[in-house]
This record gives structure tokens, sequence and C-alpha cells, in this order.
């Protein structure tokens, strides 16, 4: 039943269009070729993979941090977060995730937070492992307020092959850690911003999961991380 239950899991509702173009696409191909109607099937069953929605256990201690995303941390270094969000050009510490075009794409909070900005900056699609994807790709920015009046940043960049950035909420609305707030389509990075004091529970390379894996925490006195391959 696990097994089943780890196979068979949630379609973000946004997918089930997609699903639908590509079956009726692999329709057509059986029709024209059959061997092009089994291509077709193996691209339906990805695209209904890729739009998969899992449920997610959240650690809900305070002063945790959550990733945003699936998929593997590409960078840890200080930047400044969007001048469209208005926090200022001075850097904080930055957080990149990137996922890849296998990753779950469903997007989450790090934090209990209320919304307080949302920016819409559009851009080019480089390579979104790439560093200069934060300043120069199309991004939907969220400024989080916390409790104590701190603030985090986080950033939905678009990579290569994404073609759509989904942001789920509007200004003013509450949200909790782990809670679900948008989608990236077809590949794709998310960048948490983080506020003074907010330490990096991770390492480059270290894989993530959204709504499950702590990325940083608020307070922590340890020193940076890293980790090697084994």
């Amino acid at each position: 039943m696990d097994t089943i239950r780890s196979v068979l899991v949630p379609i973000h509702r946004e997918g089930w269009k997609f699903i639908a173009i590509f079956a009726v696409v692999t329709l057509v191909l059986f029709w024209v070729a059959e061997p092009l109607g089994w291509l077709g099937v193996v691209l339906t069953c990805w695209c209904a993979y890729f739009f998969r929605d899992p449920p997610r256990v959240t650690p809900v201690r305070d002063g945790l941090l959550i990733s945003p995303a699936d998929g593997v941390v590409q960078m840890i270094e200080r930047s400044a977060p969007p001048e469209e969000l208005g926090m200022g050009a001075d850097p904080r510490q930055r957080i990149s995730v990137f996922m890849n075009v296998f990753d779950v794409h469903v997007n989450r909070s790090p934090v209990d937070g209320i919304v307080t900005t949302l920016a819409y900056r559009p851009g080019k699609f480089l390579n979104a492992a790439l560093d200069k994807a934060s300043t120069d790709n199309e991004r939907q920015s969220m400024r989080l307020k916390l409790k104590g009046d701190k603030e985090i940043a986080v950033v939905q960049i678009a990579g290569l092959v994404a073609r759509r950035i989904l942001c789920e909420v509007q200004e003013g609305r509450e949200l909790k850690a782990g809670e679900r707030f948008g989608l990236i389509r077809f590949g794709s990075r998310v960048d948490v911003y983080l506020d003074d004091g907010m330490v990096p529970l991770v390492c480059v390379g270290q894989r993530m999961i959204a709504g499950e894996t702590v990325i940083a925490e608020d307070g922590a006195t340890e020193q940076p991380r890293s980790g090697e391959v084994r």
C-alpha cells in the first residue's frame, strides 16, 4: 500500500490541462504511427509525474526555516534581495535550490509569515543553475514578514525550459511553514534570502525536500556546513 501511495500521488490542478493535451497528442500519434504513440504514452506519464503534488510533513518548531523547493542546493552566498521588494541593497545570506525536470515543482513557504509584497519581473530564460539567473531571468518575488519584525524573501526564478511562474497567493495572505504558494513549470530555481541571525544548516550539493528539509535556523550558533559525496 505504501508503494502504491508513493507512486499514485495527487496531481496539482495546474497539471491536468497539460496531461489532457499530452494524452490527445498521444492518440493522434497512435493513429499516425503506433511506435510514435508509445512515445506519447511515455511523455504523458512524465507530464503527470512532473505535476505531482505529494503531501509533506513539516517541522514546526519556532526559528526553523524549511526548504521551499525540491532539488539541490546550488549556492549559499551573500547577495542583495531583488530591488523590487524594497528590502534595501545590503547583502543577505542567500540559499538557492535548483529544480530539474524530474523534481516536484510545487513551492512551499519556508516559514510562518505574512506576505507583505509580491513583485513580478520579466527577464531572460538562462540556465537557472547560473548565478546571473538571479538578476537576469524572469522571476516572481515574495517578501514575508515573520514574528519579531524579521523578514525574508522567497524568489521563484524561471529556468532554461521554464516558461511560466505561478504564484497563488496575494499580498496580506498569512502563510504557514510548508504551505503551498506556487509552482514553476519545467525546470527552475527558488532563492531564499535570510534575515540577520538566520544561519544556513545545509551545504552546497545537498538534496532538499520542499516542506520538510530544514535549511536554516534563526539564532543557530553552529559554523557553516560543508559536505562531500560518499
